[in-house]
């Protein structure tokens, strides 16, 4: 069982106090965390700070080269990350590859963006003006990556930042610290990354709040960027508010997967259980729900429950496992009393609805009442509410009744119709003939209504930037005074 250190500096640093980090499929401890502090904060601040001028200067080349080399380091430890993400947060084997090459790509695409075009020229009506509007870097970004998919995202939050010249402290979730956070640090050490330019602090269970304060009563930190809940994101906004700082927001979502009548139901059934069941339902874009025109519901459904049953549960480093553990015991009981509410309320089980050990059962609900808090809620497990609707207008207006905006997909086989419906559908990201989670590291991941607001991938320059106005003036000429 390895002890583990924050990296603050260039340097990797203890702490007086440790915590337990567990695996959740075997709730045994499986690392000890530093139980970092306020005082540990600050001292990352001050290291990015430190760094935040030589890094935002340094020339497109050499930030590319050590994108690059990360990525190659990446690459060569995709086994062992692979691992440490089974033992940490559950993760089979299939998103696990999934977030190594996710993580590889992102690296590789954003070693590029230090050339992407940094300002424009814009004419003036000012006789011999020469206007400019130069994109410049915030400075220090705090920020805070979520246990779900946690290395592939603390990748993310870490390179969109940096790729535009900012430094970087990250505070990965209590739940994964490893490969949310420590392991993206080690990997960038190894890459050669300047000292300061990438921080990893850590936090105790429940002790989040001291490390927010410091990130926003510093002024040097001038931008939070989170990964997480609708419910966080709204504290983290709000404060952002009050101290006048840039927030960028990647929050929860409760997805939409429409099936029209003219669907291919065997590839929309495979579309749906990916979509609903895929890293056990703890993905902000998985489907929460599948709403089916009503002349193929019957069909659709009956095939979807069989293929939900035949899906295989337990160790998620055993090969082959789809369902593996919610991240916590209390995760799992949060999903197992919301589905028993709703089944008290009325809702039909069509499979699942019981846990196996620390796993959730892949789960259909029909007939859920709209009083229950799943029929509108994120559930963060492997649980899908059925709905038929008799038309795809009726779809799209269910669609847009939540309150969150993250991704949706609709299946269907006739594509021009298909993206007429999407553009009418209330959500960052729509996928016609494909199913709700996507992600590629060039495409503007992001959501909308309380999904929060940002984009992922070179659109997130504008998150990351300053836009700055400079002109010159040719001569002299008079003024009106």
């Amino acid at each position: 069982m390895r002890e583990y250190q924050q990296y603050i500096g260039g340097q990797w640093t203890g702490s007086d106090q440790l915590f337990d980090d567990l695996d959740p499929y075997r709730g045994t401890v499986m690392a000890r965390i530093p139980a970092g502090t306020r005082s540990d904060a600050a001292r990352a601040i001050d290291a990015a700070a430190a760094a935040f001028p030589a890094w935002a200067d340094r020339p497109p080349a050499e930030k590319q080269a050590l994108f690059l080399k990360a990525a190659d380091i990446v690459e060569r430890r995709e086994d062992e990350i692979k691992e440490l993400l089974a033992t940490e947060t559950g993760c089979a084997g299939g998103f696990a590859h999934f977030q190594v090459l996710t993580a590889t790509r992102l690296l590789r695409q954003a070693a590029n963006w230090g050339y992407l075009p940094a300002g424009e020229v814009i004419r003036s009506d000012m006789p011999g003006t020469f206007a400019l509007a130069l994109r410049k870097p915030l400075g220090v970004v705090a920020g805070i990556s979520p246990w779900n998919g946690a290395h592939v995202l603390a990748w993310r939050t870490v390179v969109n930042p940096l790729a535009f010249g900012n430094t970087v402290v990250l505070k990965p979730s209590e739940e994964a610290p490893i490969s949310a956070g420590l392991l993206v640090a080690e990997i960038m050490a190894e890459a050669g990354f300047p000292d300061g330019t990438i921080n990893v602090i850590t936090h105790a269970p429940g002790q989040a709040v001291p490390i927010a304060d410091e990130f926003f009563d510093r002024p040097e930190v001038r931008c939070i960027n989170f990964t997480g809940s609708s419910a966080t994101g709204r504290i983290l906004a709000e404060r952002a508010g009050r101290a006048l700082k840039r927030c960028v927001l990647e929050l929860g979502g409760y997805n939409p997967l429409i099936v029209l009548a003219d669907a291919d139901l065997d590839y929309a059934v495979e579309a749906a259980a990916f979509a609903a069941f895929f890293h056990s339902g703890q993905i902000c874009m998985n489907a929460r729900k599948v709403l089916v025109e009503q002349p193929v519901y019957d069909t659709f459904i009956d095939r979807l429950t069989t293929r939900a049953k035949s899906l295989p549960t337990g160790d998620p480093a055993v090969p082959g496992t789809i369902i593996g553990p919610l991240i916590t015991p209390a995760a799992r009981d949060r999903v197992a009393r919301e589905v028993d509410e709703a089944v008290a309320e009325g809702a039909t089980v069509l499979a699942g609805g019981g846990s196996d050990g620390p796993c959730y059962q892949p789960t259909i609900l029909a007939d859920v009442p709209a009083g229950a808090r799943i029929h509108s809620e994120e559930t963060f497990g492997p649980v899908l509410v059925a709905q038929p609707v008799a038309d795809a207008d009726e779809a799209v207006k269910i669609a847009n009744s939540t309150r969150y905006g993250l991704s949706a997909g609709l299946i269907t086989s006739d594509n021009q119709r298909g993206f007429a419906l999407a553009r009418r559908i209330e959500a960052g990201v729509v996928h016609v003939n494909d199913q709700t989670i996507a992600d590629e590291p060039q495409l503007p991941l992001g959501g909308v209504k309380d999904s929060g607001w940002g984009r992922s991938g070179p659109e997130s320059m504008s998150d990351f930037t300053e836009l700055q106005w400079i002109t010159t003036r040719d001569g002299t000429g008079p003024y009106p005074i």
